[in-house]
């Protein structure tokens, strides 16, 4: 039973970027609202991300005179996602792109410094509408400005690190360029630490700005542990929420709406079974559980997209730690992933989504499958999933991390057909010499060659593998978080199964079915649509009461 009770105009259930955006938005219109978090660390699945936002036709491009358009975005939206469902409607990528400038300036006017990741192509760059540098993120700031929140953000790391640093750190030792990006990057960390700062970038950053913006400058209240229990439903309407907060299940009215921001279900053993097959390997908030989701199907509303998620490759987990999801490591010459069979399967330097689909086309998702490392690779390359001894000891404990002096050597401890894996590694080679990858087109996309080597040629994602010791890496099917939830409209209101609307409630982020579809169109593709969704919705509450 509810032992007490609050009112606000708006509750928001989660505190990553949807949360958080939809907070911005109804304070902007003057209202009152409560965030409430169900563990102990605030920040979400977005502050442990790269806290990059896809945003099409952006005010910052128009500001570097970088052509884009509302018609070119969508073009690239209808090549890219498609319809797949009502989450991907032409009218919700539509209220995408148009929601662009809104979330933009009014988080600057809240206070928010974006940069524009200007190298970072589109995931597609070659299909109609397809652009280079739509991406934005939160600069990199003294997260000293949270007082003692610094010690709820979750995933936080002192690191003033941006998304243009990371294609370039992973070629620091072999590149002037990555040099010239590393030297900068030490010397913002040396910055920060002369001037008695803690800088953080990249998700840190973002969590940091908006509870900054929100929570600490606009006195809008977070509550810690304190997991969602159900919906308070009065004649049809959703009328606010029941939680737990300090030990006692608290009713809490919302006047306007309640939105549901609380992330996806990747860390639910459970319904990945259910819904996708596996138990997964997640690089999201561990609190990510699907409460919110359940909940929300409870007072009647649809979902989609529940069988798929944000996949990628992570190198597998060592007992005890996590798996360690691999974006540019993939696309760097001198590798080659194979699978159980010491097969090529898939294009390694694909987008992440796209490299996990053909993962679970491939056999299900089970593998197992490799990361296999030419001895230049080590010498030239930034792996982020070695950086730990530690982890690395483990690593080659469990059999993760595998050497060996030859192919055939290699073949044998990571349990392929020899024969087969000498067959691919030729195969391979020849491409990498000719420079054309005759089988799934490596490196002939922009978004290939991004992290790709420009000084090896003729193709600077290809590199033989031939020189000795060998190192596979075991890789599995991980993701971002999963992609699936509540279907909602071009404001965020949450439908039924006959399309009609649940008043007074709303999803955002990875808690509503993307309007992304089953792809990835470009960087940020998860946290600009749950951004500008979340602030679509809190305007859709001010202007109608929910």
């Amino acid at each position: 039973m509810s032992t007490e009770d609050h009112t606000y105009d708006v509750v928001v259930v989660g505190s990553g970027s949807a949360g958080f955006a939809t907070a911005m938005g109804a304070v902007d219109e003057g209202l009152s609202v409560l965030i409430v978090e169900s563990t102990d660390k605030w920040g979400g699945s977005t502050a442990m991300s790269g806290g990059g936002m896809w945003l099409p036709n952006n005010p910052l491009m128009r500001r570097d005179d970088v052509g884009d358009s509302r018609e070119e975005a969508l073009t690239y939206l209808e090549a890219t996602v498609g319809e797949t469902g009502a989450a991907t409607s032409r009218a919700r990528k539509e209220a995408f792109v148009d929601g662009v400038d809104d979330f933009v300036t009014t988080a600057e006017r809240f206070g928010v410094v974006f940069a524009r990741a200007t190298d970072y192509p589109d995931y597609y760059p070659e299909l109609p509408g397809g652009k280079i540098g739509r991406s934005i993120e939160v600069k990199p700031l003294d997260s000293k400005i949270l007082g003692d929140r610094w010690n709820t953000l979750r995933g936080a790391i002192p690191l003033p690190a941006m998304t243009n640093d990371v294609w370039l750190l992973g070629r620091a030792w072999s590149t002037v360029s990555g040099m010239v990006r590393g030297a900068q990057v030490v010397g913002r960390i040396a910055g920060g630490l002369v001037t008695g700062k803690r800088l953080v970038g990249i998700g840190n950053a973002w969590a940091a700005a908006f509870c900054k913006a929100v929570v600490i400058d606009r006195g809008v209240p977070l509550w810690l542990n304190a997991p969602l229990e159900e919906l308070v439903v009065e004649d049809g309407r959703v009328v606010g929420i029941r939680v737990e907060h300090q030990g006692r299940s608290v009713t809490v009215r919302a006047t306007r709406g309640v939105m549901i921001a609380g992330g996806g279900f990747e860390s639910n053993p459970d319904l990945r079974q259910k819904h996708h097959g596996i138990d997964g390997a997640p690089s999201g908030n561990p609190g990510n559980v699907g409460v919110p989701i359940a909940v929300a199907q409870e007072a009647g509303a649809a979902v989609e997209l529940m069988d798929d998620a944000w996949w990628g490759g992570s190198v597998a987990a060592p007992p005890g730690g996590h798996p360690s999801f691999i974006v540019g490591e993939r696309s760097m010459p001198f590798s080659i992933m194979v699978d159980s069979t010491g097969k090529r399967f898939a294009n390694e330097s694909e987008s992440y989504v796209d490299l996990g689909h053909h993962m679970l086309e491939n056999d299900e998702g089970r593998g197992p499958y490799w990361l296999i490392l030419d001895a230049r690779y080590a010498l030239r390359y930034f792996r982020t999933f070695a950086m730990d001894p530690r982890a690395t000891k483990a690593m080659k404990e469990s059999g993760i991390q595998v050497s060996a002096r030859t192919l055939e050597e290699l073949a044998g401890k990571i349990e392929v057909d020899p024969t087969t894996f000498r067959r691919t590694i030729a195969r391979f080679n020849g491409f990498a010499r000719s420079g054309v990858d005759g089988d799934f087109g490596r490196g002939n996309s922009a978004y290939d060659r991004y992290y790709g080597d420009p000084t090896v040629h003729p193709n600077n994602n290809l590199g033989p593998i031939e020189r000795g010791p060998f190192t596979a890496y075991r890789v599995v099917l991980g993701d971002l978080g999963t992609k699936g939830g509540v279907v909602t409209d071009a404001d965020g209101r949450a439908l039924r199964e006959d399309g009609s609307v649940i008043d007074g409630l709303f999803a955002a982020g990875n808690s509503s079915a993307s309007v992304m579809g089953r792809t990835y169109p470009g960087p940020g593709s998860t946290i600009g649509p749950a951004a500008v969704f979340g602030l679509r919705a809190a305007r859709f509450m001010a202007r109608h009461g929910g």
